[in-house]
């Protein structure tokens, strides 16, 4: 069930969130927020992997 869930919330990330990869986002020079969101992005993918 947890699984699922996380499955679920990977594939709306992909869908809503922006992909900092393809925008060769420099870590150094992010913002607060976009560091957050690349930390979610990263907590849902690991759970979703388990």
């Amino acid at each position: 069930m947890k699984k699922k869930i996380f499955k679920t919330l990977a594939q709306l990330n992909k869908k809503f969130l922006p992909s900092y990869s393809n925008k060769n986002l420099d870590l150094a020079k992010a913002s607060k927020l976009q560091l957050a969101i690349i930390g979610y992005k990263l907590w849902v993918t690991k759970n979703a992997l388990d």
